[in-house]
Parts: structure tokens; sequence; C-alpha cells
């Protein structure tokens, strides 16, 4: 077998990539082969013009001619984040989360972005998220953007610029983010204006301004009708954060579900979280499953980030994972993908914008194992579904956007980190280092740096 470290990409003219172990749930139109224990075949890949030109069984290839010889290594195509925040990341050695809560994150943020979020700061910060995504082997990203008054015009001229320079490198979306309760006034409609104008998504997050997610605002139905009108008036998609708590009184879900019933909702919908479905009675679980399939939405669950915020109680080990019912989703027909959320900031002080490194732990969190089946579909096909890309499968004529990974199983993938995955876009190895954190001294060199928790200020910034 070929050294790993020796593998080479050829350069120019086509090539076979022969003996390719692919997990059936990431191909297309896979030729008739008995699977393995994981589910993944071999097969043998003809990459011309930048595309996959054919899948044929393995031993297919013309001997002979311009070939790489895998030896039955996993290759997967590159990965989609269909939610994170990239407006939001690679601030927490400026303002970091002082007790590690939602509470916590959401003050230091309305702090950190009331005193930092102007063009340039925002601007560093995305691209050096997006380099860290490009580097891990992701090629389609979909963010949500603070849009809070004062904020909202500058972050979405951001991302249209960046937009624009990332083209051909990763395909990116943005989703209009903040409390449903600002849709009762005007502004609301000004950024459903902005949204539609720049081709983004409508979003919220159901909860009031300045407070945590809990028992649903006396109001809720009317701000979603809101949300649902604007949108369909300009032909948009909706995203929206719902339900990030423990508390079984959060259930909203079901309201977003109705709401799209209630509203002939004809474009896709996508809740993010639904936490504390995984805590209530199982009778209303099961009757919130079935609105959610009957309405089409996707759910997306951030198995990292939900760790890390919920059941966070000072001197006290959390009792729960802070996932929702993934399988239980799954199994009534609602799509499902695993993302990585928030990144190096007040919400999650830890990640890399690394989607195999969220699938890893996705495995383990939500026990997606034994057998693993198409547990990697979450964060390849599913999510690119919910983008509507075509990224994130193999298939015959889809570019050839791939990952070869140095491991021959699931187990394999899984038990390591796998810096070395070779990189391969458009037909052609893709070599791009990692941005040194040392480009983000501007965030750490900030004069104003917090020593302490910035709550009462951060406080009075989020209720206005």
């Amino acid at each position: 077998m070929t050294p790993f470290k020796s593998l080479r990409i050829p350069e120019t003219g086509a090539y076979w990539l022969r003996e390719a172990r692919i997990p059936e749930c990431l191909l297309s139109g896979a030729p008739p082969a008995a699977a393995d224990g994981d589910g993944s075949l071999l097969v043998d890949l003809l990459i011309e013009g930048g595309k996959i030109a054919a899948i044929a069984p393995a031993g297919s290839a013309p001997v002979g001619g311009m070939s790489v010889d895998l030896a039955g290594r996993h290759v997967w195509p590159m990965l989609v984040d269909v939610h994170t925040h990239l407006d939001k990341g690679h601030v927490v050695d400026r303002t970091p989360n002082p007790d590690g809560s939602f509470a916590g994150a959401r003050d230091a943020t309305s702090y950190d972005r009331e005193r930092f979020w102007r063009h340039d700061d925002v601007y560093r910060r995305m691209t050096f998220g997006l380099r860290c995504a490009e580097a891990h082997g992701v090629s389609a990203i979909r963010t949500h953007l603070d849009s809070h008054e004062g904020q909202g015009d500058i972050s979405w001229e951001v991302f249209r610029n960046v937009r624009e320079e990332w083209k051909g490198r990763i395909d990116l979306q943005a989703v209009g983010l903040f409390p449903i309760d600002i849709y009762r006034g005007p502004y609301g409609v000004h950024m459903a204006n902005v949204v539609a104008r720049s081709g983004g998504i409508m979003g919220g997050v159901t909860r009031a301004s300045g407070q945590v997610h809990g028992e649903n605002l006396a109001d809720i139905d009317m701000l979603l009708d809101t949300v649902f009108r604007l949108a369909g008036e300009r032909g948009l998609a909706v995203d929206l954060h719902v339900d990030e708590t423990g508390d079984p009184s959060a259930a909203t879900l079901r309201n977003v579900a109705e709401a799209v019933l209630r509203n002939k909702f004809r474009y896709s919908v996508t809740c993010g979280h639904c936490c504390s479905l995984a805590v209530q009675d199982e009778r209303e679980v099961e009757r919130t499953i079935g609105l959610v399939a009957e309405a089409g939405i996707s759910v997306v669950t951030l198995p990292t980030v939900n760790m890390y915020l919920q059941d966070r109680v000072a001197g006290r080990t959390p009792r729960w994972r802070g996932v929702t019912v993934v399988k239980e989703l799954r199994a009534k027909g609602v799509r499902v993908a695993v993302a990585g959320d928030n990144c190096r900031d007040a919400f999650y002080a830890y990640g890399d914008h690394d989607m195999l490194d969220t699938f890893r732990q996705a495995v383990r969190i939500l026990h997606l194992d034994h057998p693993h089946g198409d547990a990697p579909a979450l964060v390849a096909p599913e999510p690119a579904a919910i983008m509507a890309n075509g990224h994130g499968v193999v298939a015959k004529g889809a570019p050839a956007r791939l990952i070869v990974f140095n491991a021959r199983s699931l187990n394999e993938i899984v038990s390591r980190p796998h810096s070395d995955r070779l990189l391969i876009r458009d037909g052609r190895a893709l070599a791009c280092e990692m941005p040194d954190y040392a480009e983000l001294e501007f965030v750490r060199a900030a004069k104003d740096f917090p020593r302490t928790a910035p709550t009462a200020q951060a406080a009075q910034v989020a209720a206005e």
C-alpha cells in the first residue's frame, strides 16, 4: 500500500482514483456493488475537466492509465456547514463568556457587537473563519448574521462583499438574525428588504430581546405570521433559532410548524437547535414531530455548542446532552442536519470551522453508531439539500470537490482528527494552510478588553 503522505494528485489531465471507499449515503448513482459493514462501497472515480466523469465498480480503471491507488481509503465529498455564525467568530480573547451560560453568551455578544463590530472587524474575522473552513474541506456554509438595528446594514454589506470574493471557493448563504419581537416594529420590514436585496434568508430567534428561551411569547403566533408573510411576499426561505433551552415549557417549534401550515408557506423552512424537545413529555414530542413532518420543516442540531451551553450550572455536573431528538425526527421523515454553529466566541469558546470534527463529536454525542448507518449524510447531502446547492454528494457530472482520508473504515474516520486529509477541488489538489492565530492580534489587543463580566452594561445594550 502506498503511504498516505506519498499520494499525489495529478496536476494536469484526466486521472482515476482507484479503490476509493465511499459511504453509500454520500454517493448518487452508485454502481452495483456489495457494501461493507459500514455501508460503504469500493469504486473507481474518473476525474476529468474538474468533474467526476465516471463512477465505476472497483477494478474498472484501465491498467496503465493515469491513476492514484487509494487502496480502500475513504473518499467523501467536501462537507457542508448549514448553520454557523461567521460574524461572531474569534472574539473569545476580546469578550469571553463570563460563566459559560446562555445568558452570559447573550450579554457578552451584545457588548462586543456594540463596541467593535464595524466593517473591518467583521470582515477580518469572517474571512479568517472561511480560511479555516476551506483548509478543512468545507465547500458550502450558511451563516446567520446578527442584524440588530445599527448592525444589520453593516454586516450584510460585509457579507455581500465576502460572498463575491469567495465564489468558487466556498458557496455562501446568509440568514438575518435578531430576536423575533423586533418584527413588531418597522425595522423588521427594513431588514426583510435588506435580506431580499442580498439574496438572503429570513430569520429570527424565537425569544424576546434581552431574554433567554423559555415559555412562549404571548404573541408568538402573530410574530411568526409576520415572518412568514414578509418572507412569502419576497420569495424568501426562513431559518429560525428555536427553543435553545432545557426548559420543557419552551415549545415554539410546534408553533412554527402550525404557522407554516396556517400560512400555506411554500418556501423552505429550517429550525435550528430545538433543544427543549428532548426534555418534553413523550406524547408532546410525538405530536410536535408529526406537525414538523407535515409542515416539511428541516431541523439542524448543533451538538458541540449545545453540549457547551445547555444545563450549565456552577458547581454541578450537567445532566443531559443539550441536543434535540435526532433519531426520532429522522424516523418520521424529517430532514436533519448536523452543523458547527459558533466558533471561539461567547456562545462556544472552542472550534475551528471543521465539519469533520463536528461529525466526529456528533457521532459520540448523539450515539450515531452501532451501526453508523447513514450518519455521514448529516454533514454532506442533508445540509446541502437544505441549502439546495448541489454540494455534499459524489455524483457523475458533479464538480470533483473531494476529501481523501487515511482511513479505511468509519471507525478510523471517527477515531482520529485527520489533520493530514487530502483535499481535491475542481479535480486538483487544494493546498491551503490554516491561518495563523497571530492574524487575530487586533482582537486580542482591543484596548477596552472587558477584564470582568460585562453583564450590567451588556444587559442594558441588549434591552435597547
